[in-house]
């Protein structure tokens, strides 16, 4: 979902001390009571001042951060099927309760776990030495006692193919440096290694795959992530930290390198949960929804602060905003905190199936999942009447510097939505140090600026307020291209 970024990225710049000013002098335009019009541009100026509102509240973020805090540091990671993700389901089951939203429920999901056993990576020859490891979500496990063998190093799929059979036998290390610059592309170019580099080893004959983290910056941690087989060959798979990968390239171009890992990870039955739901029910078309959305579920390392526990937080104090501000729109918003993104979107899918009916009223779908950077704007998959009346409506969040509008993936609990039509917005963030943390150990609350999630707020729900209340929806979006598979 990272991958075509750049329009929105390269557009990070100076806000600070003008924000208020800002928000001040969009306070003397226009309010939403007296609409007259459906055109984008009109609407700009009738709903200048509930974004002027709904930016004033957040200006601090200081609400939104305590929701975060609260589930990062009560709840630490919560893992698909962990005790943890399910008290902090009830969790914020309740805190919804508590802020007087309706309709607060639990939707059952049936879940597929998979769990983290004992693992360890260490070099056998040259020299005896321990490596930063980390099972990717996904892998079956090393045989008992685990395996040894030669490690061939290759740094794109090219390489590999080049190499072709010479990697039989052996552990196959994708060392492929995160690229440069913008980090969100570097993302996009870089995940086709975790997500497939142990099917395309496989193929050659190689034993198992160990993969460079993907990681725009490192201080030693190994990042984890799913991964996904394809037809053929299982074979074990983990992250080394940046600096082990980068290591064991270096010591193998002096000559042969042989390693021992031992991953006793795997799948275990499946289990239940739940996605958590609340709505502002519309005050004239209740039956037409609009869709905030983040998951609850993290990985298993880090307290899944920024992935996505910020998420979580910019969907609840949204929804908390505009009740708090008496901001009813016309229509429903319903938020939604999906479980189990992280191994495999199975909330989503489930949303999508057990709200089937309602989907063709479904007036769009909005996620949160990139941390709690500056907000940038939003991508956006929709039609193209859509896309040219968002770009006109993000000019409402002029003074928080969130005014670009991409076209492309707008988030992976969304796009179960895609197929019946629904119009997709992601918020995107800046990623420039999101990466950095990224499903590690490193996720933690202290990387969050309470000020820099605040204008998420403020973005995520003046946009989702503006398109629940004006008097037009926006057409069904065109069928989705096929679906990619490694």
């Amino acid at each position: 979902m990272f991958s075509a970024i750049v329009p929105i990225v390269a557009l990070v710049s100076r806000r600070g001390s003008r924000l208020m000013a800002a928000l001040l002098a969009a306070g003397t335009l226009g309010c939403h009571g007296h609409a007259t019009t459906t055109t984008a541009t009109a609407d700009v100026a009738i709903y200048a001042t509930a974004a002027q509102r709904i930016a004033a509240a957040n200006l601090t973020g200081e609400a939104a951060y305590r929701r975060v805090a609260a589930l990062a540091d009560q709840f630490g990671p919560r893992m698909t099927g962990s005790p943890a993700l399910e008290r902090a389901i009830v969790w914020a089951h309740d805190a919804f309760v508590a802020d007087g939203q309706q309709n607060v429920s639990l939707d059952p999901v049936h879940v597929p776990i998979w769990q983290r056993g004992k693992e360890s990576a260490e070099i056998v020859t040259p020299a005896p030495r321990r490596l930063a490891v980390l099972g990717l979500g996904g892998t079956v496990e090393t045989p008992p006692g685990g395996l040894t063998a030669e490690v061939a190093v290759v740094s794109s799929f090219d390489e590999l193919a080049k190499l072709g059979g010479a990697v039989r036998g052996k552990i196959v290390l994708f060392n492929h440096p995160f690229p440069a610059g913008n980090a969100g592309a570097g993302y996009g170019k870089s995940v086709p290694y975790r997500t497939e580099g142990a099917t395309r080893a496989a193929a050659f004959g190689a034993v198992a795959a160990l993969v460079r983290s993907l990681a725009s910056a490192s201080l030693g941690a190994p990042h984890t992530g799913q991964m996904h087989y394809g037809p053929g060959p299982k074979i074990p798979t983990a992250a080394l930290s940046v600096e082990d990968a980068a290591l064991l390239a270096r010591l193998a171009a002096r000559g042969p390198v042989t390693v021992h890992l031992v991953l006793e990870d795997g799948s275990r039955p499946d289990a239940p949960s739940f996605n958590v739901l609340a709505e502002l029910p519309g005050r004239e078309l209740p039956d037409e929804i609009v869709v905030i959305g983040a998951h609850i579920d993290s990985w298993d390392v880090g307290e899944g602060a920024q992935d996505d526990g910020a998420g979580c937080a910019i969907v609840m104090e949204s929804l908390a905003t505009l009740r708090r501000l008496g901001l009813v729109p016309r229509r429903t918003i319903r938020a939604v905190l999906f479980t189990s993104e992280e191994e495999g979107a199975q909330g989503a899918k489930t949303y999508a199936e057990a709200h089937a009916n309602e989907l063709a009223r479904h007036v769009a779908a909005f996620e949160t999942d990139i941390g709690a950077g500056t907000p940038l704007g939003f991508r956006i998959d929709a039609a193209p009447a859509a896309v040219a009346e968002a770009r006109e409506l993000v000019t409402l969040l002029t003074p928080l510097g969130a005014t670009v509008i991409d076209e492309g993936f707008s988030g992976s609990d969304i796009n179960a939505m895609r197929p019946a039509g629904v119009p997709l917005l992601g918020l995107f963030s800046d990623p420039t140090h999101y990466f950095d943390v990224h499903h590690s150990v490193a996720d933690t609350l202290e990387k969050i600026d309470p000020a820099a999630l605040g204008r998420n707020v403020a973005a995520m729900a003046t946009l989702a307020y503006v398109v629940a209340d004006r008097p037009t929806r926006w057409p069904v979006s065109p069928p989705p291209p096929p679906e990619h598979k490694p």
